[in-house]
């Protein structure tokens, strides 16, 4: 054969074929791919089952400890609704005795009232004997500007003749412009005729009545002129601030 001069030659070898080898070859590849698949899908299997056990653990033990959460948060609910119960109570309680108390006050200081009243009748010291005019009360009723009123005008002497006279009741307040005014009894409540209350009495006598004030009037205070008739007629003055009363 005739060489070319400046051309490279390539050495070519006959090789045997043997395909029983190639085959077998790529029967352990198969295998050895196929084991390792299968080891680790029984691996990622087993750490599965494993994860799903540990957390089935885990939520068993959380489950417990709420369970345990749940019966102290119970208790504690009940224990601060019973603590709630008994302050309640507590607290009724003393209103209530706290509301006693201030009746029983009240009782009492009408009671001393009541005994100074006729111990004043029957015992008058030298200096306050004749017309007096006594304790007024004006109580609320509870509708607006509708009150109610009991004044005591009295006879203080060691000797009671029946004593006759008549009696002034003026409301003295300002209107809503602030004008000082002046109502009589008889124009605030229907118990009332006239200017003059009529008095006879031995004792005492009880004025008693309803007035309704007019809208717009502020009251401030009530002046009371009483005067006896007779031999030795007196008059008497007595102004009381306007102080109410609640029913």
């Amino acid at each position: 054969m005739a060489v070319v001069k400046g051309s490279y030659q390539y050495r070519l070898r006959v090789v045997e074929d043997e395909p029983g080898k190639r085959f077998a070859g790529q029967l352990v590849t198969a295998v050895l791919v196929i084991c390792v698949g299968l080891a680790a899908y029984l691996y990622g299997r087993y750490q599965m089952q494993s994860n799903q056990a540990n957390a089935m653990a885990e939520l068993d033990q959380l489950r417990s400890e709420l369970r345990v959460k749940n019966s102290e948060t119970e208790g504690l609910r009940q224990e601060v609704a019973n603590l709630s119960l008994g302050s309640e109570v507590d607290r009724k309680a003393a209103e209530d005795v706290r509301g006693e108390v201030i009746e029983l006050k009240a009782k009492i200081a009408e009671l001393e009232e009541n005994v100074s009243f006729y111990r004043g009748l029957m015992s008058p010291s030298a200096n306050k004997r004749g017309l007096t005019i006594g304790s007024l009360n004006v109580i609320a009723t509870g509708t607006p500007r509708h009150y109610q009123y009991k004044l005591v005008v009295q006879q203080l002497a060691s000797n009671h003749s029946h004593l006759r006279g008549h009696l002034s009741f003026n409301v003295v307040g300002r209107e809503s412009d602030g004008v000082v005014r002046s109502f009589a009894l008889k124009d605030l409540s229907n118990d009332v005729s006239g200017d003059r209350i009529r008095l006879g009495f031995r004792y005492f006598q009880n004025v008693t009545g309803e007035m309704v004030l007019p809208e717009g009037f502020v009251p401030e205070r009530i002046e009371l002129v009483a005067k006896s008739t007779g031999r030795d007629a007196v008059e008497v003055e007595k102004k009381f601030g306007w102080l109410v009363q609640q029913t």
